[in-house]
C-alpha cells in the first residue's frame, strides 16, 4: 500500500511526545470515541489518506483527554477493534501495517459493536468512513435506531457519491441524530477538517462546532439540529 508523503520531523516529534503522554495515561476519562473504516479492497487510497491525519486526530483527542478506538473490517469476516487503551504510536503502527482486503461490508456487525461499547462505558460519538452498502438497509436502519436510544451519534462520511449508498448512510445518521457527509476522494484537508470537527464535538458537545469555521462543522450542525 503506497504511503502518503508526510513531514517527517513533526511526525517523528508526535511520537515522542505520545510515547510520554499515551492516550490511554488518561483512564478516569469518560469520553470516548470510535474511529471505525472499510478496509475492503476499494477503500485502499482513503487508508492511507486517514493514516496521514492519524497525528491532527490524535493530538486533538489527547488535548481533550478523549479517548479513541480504532475499528476496521475487511476480507472475508475479518474484523478489529482495538483496546482504548493503545496509545496514539501503537495506533499509528497497527495502521500502517494493515492491508486492505477484498470482501463485504460489515457494518450491522460495526454497529452492534458500536452498541455493546456504548452500554460498557460512555461513547461521545462514532465515526465510519466508506463508499459502499452490500447489507439490508432494514437490519441497519434498526440497530442504528438503537444507537439513536443511546444517544451516540454517528458520522458517516462517505467518499464518493454512489446514490444507494447516500441514502443508507443518511438514514443511519438521522436515526442517531448524526450527519452524514460526502468528502472528495484524496482529499486530506477536507477529510482531516471533518475528524477535527467531530473529534471536538466527541470531547466538548454541540457548542464545539460553533467555535469552529467551515463547511464541516456547518453541515454537521444543521443536520443535527434537525
Amino acid at each position: 500500500m503506497k504511503k502518503l508523503p508526510t513531514n517527517k520531523g513533526s511526525v517523528d516529534a508526535f511520537l515522542e511526545a505520545a510515547k510520554k503522554h499515551p492516550l490511554g495515561a488518561h483512564r478516569a476519562a469518560s469520553k470516548r470515541l470510535i474511529f471505525a473504516m472499510d478496509a475492503t479492497g476499494s477503500r485502499e487510497h482513503s487508508w492511507d489518506l486517514a493514516t496521514s491525519l492519524h497525528g491532527q486526530l490524535f493530538q486533538t483527542a489527547h488535548s481533550k483527554q478523549l479517548q479513541v478506538q480504532l475499528v476496521y473490517y475487511r476480507g472475508i469476516n475479518q474484523f478489529f477493534a482495538s483496546s482504548w487503551n493503545s496509545s496514539a504510536e501503537q495506533l499509528l503502527n497497527e495502521m500502517q501495517r494493515v492491508r486492505c482486503l477484498g470482501g463485504a461490508t460489515q457494518i450491522v456487525r460495526l454497529l452492534k459493536h458500536i452498541y455493546n461499547e456504548s452500554i460498557a462505558a460512555e461513547l461521545r460519538a462514532a465515526v465510519f468512513i466508506g463508499d459502499c452498502v452490500e447489507e439490508s438497509p432494514d437490519e441497519l436502519f434498526s440497530m442504528a435506531g438503537q444507537l439513536g436510544l443511546r444517544n451516540v451519534p454517528m458520522f458517516m462520511f462517505q467518499e464518493g457519491h454512489d446514490p444507494i449508498t447516500s441514502q443508507v448512510f443518511a438514514g443511519i445518521a438521522r436515526r442517531t441524530n448524526g450527519a452524514h457527509i460526502p468528502f472528495n476522494a484524496g482529499s486530506a484537508k477536507e477529510l482531516g477538517e471533518l475528524l477535527g470537527a467531530v473529534a471536538a464535538y466527541a470531547a466538548e458537545g454541540m457548542d464545539a462546532f460553533k467555535k469552529i469555521k467551515g463547511r464541516a462543522a456547518t453541515l454537521m450542525l444543521t443536520q443535527m439540529r434537525r
